[in-house]
């Protein structure tokens, strides 16, 4: 496999691109040889410069120049930034702290990190919103931070002394019942009357609070919408944009989900957020003044230099909601998204605003497009403008741009992905190895852009619609023919397909590398592996006797983007905002209507479409007395054959009727994965012996226990608990191909996300199977897949239409399938190698090494779905099968890091 081949690369992207603009017109004479041919470029997503190939079909490279900083060690993301005032600098708001940029240099000029301030150290920037202001000869600047359900937020307060950073005080914000973080997000600072106020909204509080600068007095504290986000003061109002919408009423028979300390209105056929709105206030009194309904998701707000239009984001519906700033109304709505022939794509993401001086001119920052959408903007949305406010074009960025600055003819941009978790390390002698990823590893960037002009501009948008692989949509546009016979995977959507049913396994945490690095079959590196062949048979078996993918990627970098990747080919702007902070949730089990799209998940997906769904422990909590059952009676109990009294509960309405309430939900390590599959396999027999039975059309479940507890005594090794995953896996996969379902029915596997290791080829690389009649190749397949691309597969085989741009120009599976079915092997699992009951040591019998890593394991409740220190479990993980054998360091930060995730 070739890893630094992008030239080929991009001219394979630009063939494909000219290519599908030759032939998606002609719809009825396109074949599969060419849609096959569209598959990804072999290349992985290793590269050492620009362009970069994201883990869902996305390529970046940026316009201008972009600069990465912070620490290596640490996963770091760019959030948000200002111009000091009177000066060429530019201070970026990152998760760790704050930088001060020349933009004339582009360099680095000070940083100031929360570890510089002790009490405030294990805090973290929040979603957005950073002011800088001068009072007589000073320059302060002020911005939220938080702590994951910590009881007390704060907005910063520093100033620039021409130098540096200097941290001046906190003003302390506490939570108040239901929330556990207050949580400031977008801050305002106003000179009234000679005093300095400052505003801010507090989205875990839904609060709007004004304070005197002077001394922290709150003059006034107001009730906002839910999870307020942004905020703007045009001359005597505040407006603030509410992430989840007004507050619910029960009385109004409304539907409701669960977010965050309270309810939010939601569309009961996704689970998404509803509605989205403006509360806006008199500065004064505090007095609200209006609730304005506006777009999904409203995040950013500005306003226009002659403060007559306030300019509103909004990340779940792609559109701009521009407000009379008098009459308190919608008076326009600008659709910004990248896809607009079919804007039922939604997925643009628009999330950060920015006006040209003229104030006829408004940049739209677009992360999921990479791009600042330039508008136009019409007689109705600028004193200055004329006609329909359109889009000019499109600039490209590096990933997720989340917040803008225009000055001095150049645009300013944070980039909240920045290039991905392509921080390489080098390792020590003893792995073998020049460098190996993990997915926490991720600088923050900023990009300088000169603006660009018309011809440049064309330039610019036609670049960026290549590298978001426009033309691949027309794929999914594509007609069903007539006549057509069956095929595993149809050419398109609406064709026949020889499976009627899918089951789609999600596991936890694990790179290839870890797993399946001692095949020779495969690009692995066998030092990185751990739980290779003696630990993982089925897994290993099941790649050997179908296929083995050794490019297969999952799109995000921890279990609470990793689900919703997994389940919806893409993540919100809440998501993407709370990436390695995670202060409202850590939404791994989709118990928080924010994280889902205006379009949903795969399951209402296919609802939708008249197909039959269930789902085995999937976006569910699992719920019991936990202090009378733990690992040991519970393993016990399915030693026996007996199960136990549980309940899964979801907060969203549309999963009740499909959840399986005999299969215990997957957030707890406690109950063994055997039990898991004793549940489905149980149905699986029911459904065999009715001769009238049959399976659901579209089946997911979750099997978690891959991500082990670390070396905690009340539990099993973690090689043990990875055997106890993979048993389950062959046990499953054995039922399914020996059954009467066997033909009609496909297995696909994936992990949720590949945080919890190390690979030698990319961060996102992970372990990916594809089980059928119709999969038996026994070879390596080396094209470059993702989890949209599992996804986008699923949809071609039952029919459905993508769920959103991501999705919609991912390439579906081909090359994991062919045409003539073979009969001739029929999967048997293979026993473990290790007994599934292999206790980790108590804490009284360790010493040195082992028993500090059963102490912190114990410390960091790993039994919890990743919620202790993944940095640490890597380490014990390593030290667990490695013994004494030097662990790389270099790829893995510092070993006293404690992040949340």
């Amino acid at each position: 496999m070739q890893k630094n081949n992008l030239l080929i690369f991009a001219i394979a992207t630009l063939i494909i691109v000219n290519f599908l603009s030759c032939k998606s017109t002609k719809k009825d004479t396109y074949t599969a040889v060419n849609q096959s041919s569209l598959r990804y470029d072999d290349t992985t997503l290793f590269a050492e410069n620009s362009p970069y190939l994201m883990p869902y079909n996305r390529i970046i490279d940026g316009a201008g120049e972009s600069v990465n900083f912070g620490n290596p060690d640490l996963e770091n993301h760019s959030l948000d930034l200002v111009m000091i005032p009177n000066t060429a600098l530019v201070v970026v708001e990152d998760r760790y702290g704050v930088a001060v940029f020349d933009s004339k240099t582009h360099v680095l000029v000070n940083r100031w990190s929360y570890d510089k301030a002790p009490p405030y150290k294990s805090n973290m920037s929040s979603f957005s919103g950073i002011k800088a202001v001068t009072v007589k000869d000073s320059v302060y600047i002020f911005w939220g931070a938080g702590g994951r359900e910590t009881p007390n937020s704060y907005v910063m307060q520093a100033a620039w002394t021409g130098k540096e950073i200097k941290f001046i005080k906190a003003f302390t914000y506490k939570a108040e019942a239901p929330a556990t973080v207050a949580l400031p997000n977008e801050v305002e600072i106003k000179n009234e009357n000679g005093e300095l106020f400052l505003y801010t909204v507090l989205n875990g509080n839904n609060q709007l609070v004004k304070s005197k600068v002077s001394n922290g007095e709150v003059v006034w504290s107001k009730p906002t919408g839910v999870a307020p986000y942004g905020l703007k003061v045009v001359d005597n109002k505040a407006f603030v944009t509410n992430w989840a919408g007004p507050i619910t009423n029960p009385a109004d028979g409304k539907e409701t989900a669960g977010v965050p300390w309270g309810n939010a209105y939601i569309n009961p056929q996704t689970g998404a957020i509803s509605r989205g709105t403006v509360s806006v206030f008199d500065i004064n009194t505090g007095q609200a003044l209006k609730e304005i309904n506006v777009g999904l998701h409203p995040n950013a707000v500005v306003s226009s230099p002659d403060k007559k239009f306030v300019y509103v984001a909004n990340g779940n519906s792609d559109h701009v909601s521009v407000i009379d700033a008098q009459k308190l109304q919608v008076i326009d709505s600008i659709f910004v998204g990248l896809f607009k022939d079919n804007e039922t794509l939604i997925g643009s993401t628009p999330n950060a605003l920015a006006l040209d001086g003229s104030g006829t001119v408004l940049y739209v920052a677009n992360g999921m497009d990479n791009a600042i959408a330039v508008v136009s903007l019409g007689k109705n949305a600028s004193s200055q403008g004329n006609g329909q406010s359109f889009v000019k074009g499109y600039i490209p960025t590096q990933a997720y741009p989340s917040g803008i600055v225009v000055n001095a003819g150049e645009l300013y941009v944070t980039n909240l992905e920045a290039i991905g978790a392509r921080a390489a390390h080098k390792l020590k002698d003893a792995i073998k190895a020049d460098k190996a990823y993990n997915s926490h590893k991720q600088l923050a960037s900023i990009s300088f852009i000169p603006l660009p002009d018309e011809g440049k501009l064309k330039t610019f948008t036609e670049k960026v619609k290549n590298q978001s692989l426009y033309k691949r949509v027309k794929l999914a546009e594509l007609l069903p023919r007539k006549n057509i016979a069956p095929r595993p995977v149809p050419e398109r959507i609406g064709e026949p397909s020889v499976f009627k049913h899918v089951l789609y396994i999600i596991k936890e945490n694990r790179t290839y590398d870890q797993v399946l690095g001692d095949m020779k079959e495969g690009d692995g590196m066998a030092s990185l592996c751990i739980f290779g062949d003696s630990i993982t048979p089925n897994q290993h078996s099941i790649a050997r006797e179908y296929l083995l993918m050794d490019n297969y990627h999952v799109s995000g970098k921890a279990s609470a983007e990793g689900h919703h990747w997994a389940s919806a080919g893409m993540v919100t702007d809440y998501t993407e905002k709370s990436v390695r902070a995670w202060f409202r949730s850590y939404p791994h089990v989709l118990y928080d209507a924010l994280v889902y799209n205006k379009k949903g998940l795969i399951w209402n997906n296919a609802l939708d479409h008249g197909k039959s769904v269930r789902i085995y422990g999937e976006a569910c909590t699992c719920e019991f007395d936990e202090k009378k059952y733990d690992w040991f009676s519970l393993y016990d109990l399915q030693q026996k054959g007996e199960s136990f009294p549980y309940t899964n509960t979801t907060t969203i309405s549309r999963v009740r009727p499909i959840l399986a309430t005999d299969f215990p939900g997957c957030d707890n390590e406690i109950i063994s994965d055997q039990m898991r599959a004793d549940a489905f396999l149980k149905e699986l027999k029911a459904a065999e012996a009715d001769p009238n039975g049959t399976l659901p059309n579209l089946m997911i479940m979750s099997l978690p226990n891959d991500h082990t507890t670390g070396m905690n005594p009340k539990f099993p090794t973690p090689r043990a608990m990875v055997a106890d995953n993979d048993l389950a896996v062959g046990r499953i996969v054995e039922a399914i191909m020996k059954s009467r379902f066997a033909d009609s029915t496909v297995i696909f596997i994936s992990e949720d996300d590949s945080q919890a290791g190390w690979d030698h080829v990319s961060a996102y690389r992970t372990t990916g199977y594809v089980v059928s009649n119709y999969s038996r190749l026994q070879k390596t397949v080396h094209t470059n897949y993702n989890q949209t691309s599992l996804l986008r597969t699923i949809e071609q085989i039952l029919g459905l239409p993508p769920m959103n741009i991501i999705d919609a120009t991912a390439s579906p599976m081909f090359d994991c399938f062919t045409d003539k079915i073979d009969r001739s092997y029929q999967f048997t699992h293979k026993k473990n190698l290790v007994p599934l009951n292999e206790m980790n040591k108590p804490a009284n019998v360790q010493k040195g090494a082992a028993l500090k890593f059963t102490n912190q394991s114990i410390k960091f409740a790993f039994n919890r779905i990743d919620r202790g220190n993944d940095n640490m479990l890597n380490r014990i993980l390593w030290y667990s099968a490695k013994g004494s054998k030097p662990y790389p360091a270099k790829m893995s930060g510092s070993e006293e890091e404690e992040d949340e995730d």
